[in-house]
């Protein structure tokens, strides 16, 4: 019997988040099961990417390289949440537009913020604060763009604020900043796990 409440107790809550998300008007990117809505970035680069346990995860063993994942679908102004493990000294990142990278990195044992630290817009600007968590816990972003401006909070912490934006980052699929683009994870440096992608579309 009270393993049956906690299961229904688990399931209103999942059922509740569900229902926030959709009042809120967010919609999945990741549906939990499969790469549905994704591609390759290079139809002929090695897949690294695996799904399990509702995680999408790239696995890249140490001197290897996989290939970047991107969405279908393209977007304009839009605000974007996602939960990520890093371990630690890995290295990927989360590309609005599929323009500018908001870094991933697992640096948290240097403990400093730097325009290329975990939470950076890389190469371009350092977070604010700097509030990375250890490699086997779980982080949470949430991205907005608007036009050309850009605000960030990673971990409860907003580390970028209207930030503005008018170029490329690196690695970027194309350099047209001022038209709609793909999201795009990176999978060419190092192991990474996202879960619960979703995103908000925004006039």
């Amino acid at each position: 019997m009270k393993k049956s409440l906690i299961a229904l107790a688990s399931v209103a809550a999942l059922l509740f988040s569900v229902q926030a998300a959709e009042e809120e008007g967010f919609r999945p990117l990741f549906n939990g099961k499969d790469t549905t809505g994704w591609h390759l970035r290079n139809p002929q680069g090695h897949n690294s990417w695996t799904v399990e346990n509702g995680m999408l995860k790239n696995t890249v063993a140490k001197g290897s390289h996989g290939t970047d994942l991107v969405t279908d679908a393209k977007f304009m102004n839009f605000t974007v949440k996602y939960e990520y493990m890093v371990p630690d000294d890995s290295n990927s990142g989360f590309y609005l537009r599929g323009r500018h990278e908001i870094q991933i990195l697992g640096d948290h044992a240097s403990g400093q913020a730097s325009p290329i630290c975990n939470g950076s817009i890389y190469n371009f600007k350092a977070p604010d604060k700097f509030v990375s968590k250890p490699g086997n816990e779980w982080q949470t972003a949430e991205a907005t763009i608007i036009g050309n401006k850009i605000t960030v909070v990673l971990n409860g912490v907003k580390i970028h604020d209207n930030v503005e934006c008018d170029k490329a980052t690196g690695s970027e699929l194309d350099r047209n900043v001022d038209q709609p683009g793909s999201i795009f994870l990176q999978g060419d440096h190092g192991t990474v796990s996202f879960r619960n992608i979703r995103i908000k579309e925004l006039k």
